[in-house]
């Protein structure tokens, strides 16, 4: 039975513990609900770009020090920016928990965002952009979503283009956090090692002040469109994307059919993408798929590089295996299997503490509520191969599917 405390601010800001008493660690989450889809058009990136900032120092601390605050303590600080939302995050001892929220949240509250650090930055950022271009197996999922989605929110770059980032001034961020960052969309979670009483204090004396409010209007699902996009690049390979629109998180039964589906055309070693085009006939180094699941839609998406030569073949074995699923579904053993390791990687990941804390805040940031492990697998188990024939037919014909690579393609 679960033992996740919840516990909601005068200014909206909602907090989670997890008291995990065998551990000697705590991981601590400080989120807020905005991400690239959440931009203006003209502001393309500005989420990335404040995420950045927010290390850059601080009324107390200087970018050195907040690094070494937690570093210098033996933990670990990083962060990350989604497409919805923004988490700052932090790996430390039992004993240095009311530390860990201290730096994080005088990061949030307390960031200087200096005109001359951020115009360092933006450089920095505009690096980011080009290692990005001149990593094809890393660009081509940023082209295929743009591809697909065009110009919805969610087919924006999340880093933002050269020219939106060399745009920004220090007010444009401002602008954006006062807008975003208020008391209903900000999130505190903590698995670990910790006494609640002294996080519930702890909490109300660091993010009491942040100002209250929400703004999170849903936007449109996107709908993406079939059809092929090659990008010429001098490059041995060609990495490709293949894929289709997928589940919303909001899809609540089919989200869970949608998993097993990935998970068995291309989640593992075991897949059926990756034992018939690497195992048996050795036409790349890696094949395997993914699902993305925002607020208004999601996608599937198969992946991998092969060379020219083999590019074809390759495109026909993936079309053979979607029209497969699609007419047979799973076979019973394929089912259990599938199954298996899904349930199998959602209970190892909450035997460390992040994967503890990502879970039950992505529960409260998405539904508002907690889901048990145990209501998640008895979902995963209902899925059956009717089900997943079902999603194949509507998510894998011909007519939905859409291709983007970057390859030596001479036209």
């Amino acid at each position: 039975m679960s033992n996740i405390q919840k516990l909601v601010l005068d200014n909206g800001v909602r907090v989670l513990i997890e008291p995990v008493s065998h551990v000697q660690s705590a991981a601590i989450g400080l989120w807020c609900k905005t991400g690239s889809r959440h931009e203006s058009d003209r502001e393309g990136g500005v989420t990335h770009l404040i995420e950045h900032m927010l290390f850059k120092g601080t009324n107390k601390r200087t970018a050195k020090e907040i690094a070494e605050a937690i570093e210098g303590r033996g933990g670990m600080l990083n962060a990350f920016t989604d497409k919805e939302s923004t988490c700052y995050y932090c790996r430390v001892l039992a004993d240095d928990v009311e530390n860990g929220v201290d730096v994080l949240s005088d990061m949030m509250l307390n960031s200087l965002l200096d005109s001359e650090e951020l115009d360092r930055e933006k450089g920095v950022v505009l690096e980011e952009i080009k290692r990005g271009e001149d990593e094809p197996s890393d660009h081509v999922h940023e082209l295929h979503l743009e591809n697909r989605w065009g110009s919805h929110p969610l087919g924006r770059p999340i880093i933002g283009t050269r020219e939106s980032v060399s745009s920004f001034k220090d007010m444009d961020l401002r602008g954006y956090m006062k807008r975003r960052y208020r008391g209903e969309n900000v999130l505190l979670a903590i698995a670990g090692n910790v006494d609640p009483e002294k996080v519930r204090a702890l909490a109300s004396s660091k993010l009491g002040a942040i100002e209250k409010g929400a703004s999170d209007d849903q936007v449109a699902r996107p709908e993406g469109s079939a059809g092929v996009r090659l990008v010429g690049k001098d490059v041995e390979q060609v990495h490709f994307c293949i894929g289709t629109d997928g589940c919303s998180i909001y899809d609540e039964e089919d989200i869970y059919t949608m998993a097993v589906l990935d998970a068995a055309l291309g989640g593992s070693m075991s897949s059926r993408l990756f034992q018939e085009i690497r195992e048996k006939r050795g036409l790349v180094y890696s094949v395997g798929s993914y699902t993305l699941s925002y607020g208004a839609g999601g996608a599937f998406t198969v992946y991998g590089g092969t060379s020219d030569k083999q590019w074809a073949q390759v495109q026909e074995l993936v079309r053979k295996e979607f029209n497969k699923v699609i007419s047979s579904g799973l076979e019973a053993d394929e089912m259990e299997r599938t199954k298996r390791h899904i349930s199998g990687n959602l209970v190892l990941a909450l035997e460390g503490m992040s994967g503890r804390m990502m879970r039950m805040s992505r529960n409260e940031l998405h539904y508002e509520r907690e889901i048990s492990v145990e209501e998640t697998l008895a979902k995963i188990a209902a899925v059956t191969s009717e089900k997943v024939t079902e999603m194949a037919a509507r998510f894998l014909g011909e007519d939905r599917v859409s291709t983007t690579a970057i390859g030596p393609f001479k036209n």
